[in-house]
């Protein structure tokens, strides 16, 4: 299939940005220059503009003009989270990709956390103890204390790509099911051998609990996925 005007033009545009001729953070020359630069009419420009604009690859200020945004992962990869939302039966994939890549980030956090990173997530841990009855902050400090850890590997694509395949919803589920099963401990003594291995700086340690942890997680979904989708219907 041939591609229109408007594809051509965001593939373009989208040149122009990964050559640096507009880098991040640049003003786009005003619509009708743009669209003699690329050679077609305004209307797919146009058109072009607002596509890039919602992929948060630009930005359109009223009244001062078009930029590139600044490109960070977390900026352009935020929509990923939306579209996990809408991957139910998926979930199993999206747990697959959690087991793959959250141990290798919180091995390689193990080599990169500073001692304030780590005494964060030691007081999570610790307000993780002491929410042990309490689904809804324990699904919010179990969020913040992952997100902590990957975000001590140094690698922004890999905490917002784990940031967006990470469902608060899920998450809860799960916590209520361990609070329910009264094992609340087995998954808390399991964030605390993360902790242990990163205060440690043992990556072989670290990757290997973390690979644990997110195991149980999968494991409970294998044996509460059909349950969990009767609860998506309701």
């Amino acid at each position: 299939m041939a591609k229109s005007l408007t594809d051509d033009a965001i593939d373009r545009i989208r040149e122009f940005v990964r050559s640096g001729r507009f880098p991040a953070g640049s003003r786009l020359p005003p619509e009708h220059e743009l669209a003699t630069e690329l050679g077609i009419s305004r209307s797919p420009t146009r058109e072009a503009v607002k596509a890039l604009e919602l992929a948060r690859v630009l930005e359109v200020r009223r009244g001062d003009g078009t930029y590139v945004t600044s490109l960070a992962p977390s900026l352009l990869l935020e929509g990923l989270g939306n579209a996990v939302s809408l991957m139910e039966g998926s979930v199993l994939e999206l747990t697959e990709v959690r087991r793959l890549l959250e141990p290798a980030a919180t091995g390689l956090a193990a080599t990169r956390i500073t001692d304030s990173g780590l005494r964060t997530v030691a007081d999570l841990l610790d307000a993780m103890q002491e929410a042990v009855e309490d689904v809804e902050r324990l699904t919010v400090l179990d969020a913040a204390f992952h997100r902590e850890v990957v975000a001590a590997a140094g690698n922004e694509t890999l905490t917002a790509l784990l940031d967006g395949i990470s469902s608060r919803t899920l998450r809860a589920r799960i916590w209520r099911g361990t609070v329910d099963r009264g094992v609340t401990h087995v998954t808390l003594d399991q964030h605390k051998a993360i902790y242990d291995a990163l205060a440690g700086r043992d990556p072989a340690v670290a990757t290997a609990a973390a690979l644990m942890h997110v195991d149980t997680s999968e494991r409970w979904l294998r044996d509460h996925l059909a349950e969990l989708r009767t609860l998506g219907e309701q």
